[in-house]
């Protein structure tokens, strides 16, 4: 591997993404979307239900259970009333991703506690952001949007910085059914991992007729998942920090795979790439902190001429959680994959359709050895849906 990937110019990854291409909402049988077929360089189309067929008899597949938790912001009056504004779901733009990189202003619906007491006008408070004072300004709109229960009200958010996105840790977040894995459990992420969101309780059972073995690990994704890659080369764009959990269990099961899964989600490919870096860390640390094994945005591309292999890297981690009698891993990753980097875990992988120009893409792209825009054109120009209600691919390098 090489230092070239940092030179990597972020507008090599852009397409036309058309409105009417992007999902505004979830099909209501999550099941029957399609699937993108990518096979050894070719492409073909299929439907969701099928996906077991994709995978080899005795793999192990691996889900993100994070599970989406609501933002509850509280903003003070004059007269010192206190109003909660609770973020449901995203208005304009109507795509979680294309909400959270909005810049200046955004809007949402939301449940407002104390209703009664804000009737009309702007409502301020002061936010940090990534050590930035910002000023978050909400506003009711009066065309709201008010569903069976009528509890729902449209609500402009802005700030006083055009150039700092919608992703603030704590604004965006929703627990709507649609918007949450059959799998989910652990509380934590401001967005879905979105290719699970394909999955329901019958393909599941498919799965595991067809004798593949399935895990699950957390990793907490933050808004910043979503950051636009602003600078001209990757070099220069910093990726967000996400907070990992890894059972014990799990890590004896990819041991017991030959160190080789097949990962559902980008979250869940950037969770067990980063534990290859982890079980290294801990062959020069053997005493390091949870906090230490942090994998940082460049180390998978530093030179190392004694590699010794996945499987003996995932023991290293094993044996650490056993002298340290911990049932499960718990550190963070700041890993950016994109072309140049080696993949040592994942073999195939089931993610959606994401971003131009975003580090979800160019994760994509170092998977597909560069063959990522075969694949978009296929999707685009064969009806597919965009973004995180869309569709979804299995990919087989």
């Amino acid at each position: 591997m090489n230092m070239e990937t940092k030179h990597i110019h972020i507008k090599d990854f852009n397409y036309e993404l058309p409105d009417e291409r992007i999902a505004k909402f979830p099909l209501s049988e999550r099941d029957s979307s399609k699937l993108l077929v990518y096979q050894h360089g070719e492409v073909s189309e299929d439907k969701f239900t099928s996906l077991p067929k994709y995978l080899p008899e005795g793999s192990l597949m691996v889900f993100n259970n994070t599970k989406v938790i609501q933002a509850r912001l509280h903003f003070r009056k004059d007269t010192g009333a206190l109003v909660e504004v609770f973020c449901m779901n995203p208005f304009s733009p109507l795509d979680y991703q294309l909400n959270f990189s909005a810049l200046g202003h955004c809007q949402w619906l939301c449940m407002i506690g104390n209703l009664k007491r804000w009737k009309e006008g702007k409502l301020s408070r002061e936010i940090d952001v990534k050590g930035k004072k910002l000023v978050l300004s909400v506003e009711r709109l009066q065309h709201d949007v008010v569903n069976a229960d009528g509890t729902k009200h449209l609500v402009e958010f802005s700030w006083n910085d055009d150039s700092v996105p919608y992703l603030n840790r704590e604004t965006q977040e929703s627990d709507l059914r649609t918007y949450q894995t059959v799998y989910s459990k652990i509380k934590g992420s401001v967005a879905a991992p979105t290719a699970g969101l394909h999955f329901t309780d019958r393909v599941l059972a498919a799965i595991d007729e067809a004798g593949i073995d399935r895990e699950e690990l957390t990793l907490h994704v933050g808004a910043g998942t979503f950051k636009p890659v602003k600078s001209e080369e990757i070099a220069d764009h910093e990726m967000h920090s996400e907070y990992i959990v890894v059972k014990k269990q799990t890590i004896e099961k990819l041991i017991a795979h030959g160190g080789e899964a097949i990962a559902v989600g980008t979250t869940s490919v950037r969770t067990l790439e980063s534990l290859y870096y982890i079980g290294k860390k801990l062959e020069t640390q053997p005493d390091a902190s949870e906090d230490d094994l942090h994998v940082n945005q460049w180390e998978p591309y530093e030179k190392c001429v004694d590699e010794k292999g996945t499987v003996h890297y995932l023991q290293n981690i094993l044996n650490y959680l056993n002298r340290n009698q911990l049932s499960a891993l718990h550190t963070s990753t700041q890993i950016i994959i994109a072309p140049g980097y080696e993949y040592h875990i994942v073999k195939r992988m089931v993610t959606n359709f994401h971003q131009p120009q975003s580090t979800l893409l160019l994760l994509v792209s170092a998977f597909v050895h560069g063959d990522w825009r075969k694949i978009y054109d296929f999707a685009l120009s064969h009806d597919f849906r965009f973004l995180s209600n869309g569709d979804s691919s299995i990919l087989i390098p």
